[in-house]
């Protein structure tokens, strides 16, 4: 990169991605990037250290309740503190040259809307607001002028796999998936797993939420959802591949029977980096790609018998209206069901199914009513979730 200092703000700097972000910031050259906000739920302490060690101008805390332990950490640094949701767009909306939108699930999407609203480079980690509420997201970031960069691998890999071609003489889109920990499992053993297991991811290291997400495959039915809103290739022109090597994160297909691939090690340091100095390149210490260690590359097509939660996606995204919106809000819900061992594995998807079955999913034309829709999402799945544990 050049000389010239970027602001930055990371909205969830305490979970995964941020940590990762954080990291380039430790490792980039001195005086490239300035941090503007630091975002954290409740892990003060950490979040206390990360802004301290950055010298950020901002602090804040979600959890209000956490509000005084991290004014007393950050108590003479000269460091503003803050605490609470209102806060916490505040700090999305400062003005920021680039941002990191991390905060998982639809609990992201006001902090992300605050960010395009106001300009800028947005990173985006947060896929559930895509997900949610694509048409407010694309048109807020229109309005403001913001730019918006993809930081999941997949969508990552096809944002460089396109390099600015012509939309025209693409013929395909092809996201690729590792399988996570249960692709050779059977249905049996599948419906007894625990939640240590399901987060045991066999290539990345991700937190709890999309490691459930990755073990059911519904986090490749929201990138497909997510896709389809990035890239101007329709739903069925969308296909996704099994590759356990986890190597090639994303390929394009032109018309002119060309593939172009986007490969790399499993390092989401590696797609952060590539939005934090786009459009130029940051180095990153990440262990390079030795194909011939790898030896070889497999791909195959998903068990739609094994993951429903596929199918359930693309039906989504066909069914259109608010039925994305539906098909996260109650996979959200049967998630922390069963990470909290409330829920079996497999019922994952089938509270999801059931709630996008007995919901009349209409277009939600502003956020009041994209919320009013998620919360409504939420409790029928509790109710659908509650009816299977008595039945069970």
């Amino acid at each position: 990169m050049g000389l010239v200092t970027r602001s930055v703000s990371i909205l969830g700097s305490t979970g995964s991605v941020g940590r990762s972000t954080m990291a380039l910031l430790d490792a980039a050259p001195e005086g490239a990037f300035r941090v503007e906000a630091l975002v954290a739920n409740r892990d003060f302490s950490q979040l206390a250290e990360q802004a301290l060690r950055h010298r950020a101008r901002l602090a804040v805390v979600a959890d209000e309740g956490a509000y005084a332990d991290l004014k007393a950490a950050l108590a003479g640094s000269g460091v503003q503190a803050a605490a609470g949701a209102a806060a916490v767009e505040e700090a999305a909306a400062r003005p920021a040259d680039w941002t990191m939108a991390a905060i998982v699930g639809a609990a992201g999407l006001r902090s992300t809307l605050a960010a395009l609203g106001r300009g800028g480079t947005l990173a985006l980690a947060n896929k559930e607001s895509l997900v949610c509420a694509a048409e407010l997201v694309l048109a807020v970031a229109g309005a403001g002028g913001a730019r918006l960069l993809p930081v999941d691998s997949e969508h990552n890999a096809i944002f460089q796999a396109l390099d600015g071609q012509d939309p025209a003489g693409v013929e395909k889109i092809i996201l690729t998936a590792s399988g996570g920990p249960f692709r050779e499992w059977p249905l049996e053993r599948m419906a007894r797993a625990t939640p240590e297991e399901a987060v045991r991811h066999p290539v990345w290291s991700m937190g709890a939420k999309i490691s459930i997400d990755s073990a059911t495959m519904m986090n490749k039915g929201l990138e497909l959802i997510e896709a389809a809103r990035l890239f101007p290739v329709p739903e069925a022109r969308i296909d996704i591949l099994v590759h356990p090597q986890s190597a090639v994160h994303g390929l394009v297909q032109f018309a002119d029977g060309s593939l172009m691939a986007q490969l790399g090690t499993p390092d989401m340091r590696t797609p952060i980096a590539h939005a934090l100095a786009w459009p130029k390149r940051l180095h990153v210490e990440a262990p390079r790609l030795d194909l011939a260690a790898i030896g070889r590359l497999e791909f195959s097509a998903p068990d739609p018998v094994r993951f429903p939660a596929l199918r359930l996606a693309r039906e989504a995204l066909q069914a259109g209206g608010g039925a994305p919106t539906i098909l996260n809000a109650a996979n959200e819900v049967a998630v922390g069901l069963f990470l909290d061992r409330r829920l079996g594995f497999l019922e994952i998807a089938a509270v999801v199914a059931d709630t996008l079955a007995g919901l009349v999913a209409p277009r939600a034309e502003g956020l009041e009513d994209i919320l009013a829709l998620d919360a409504a999402a939420r409790r029928a799945a509790r109710d659908h979730a509650e009816a299977r544990a008595a039945v069970g």
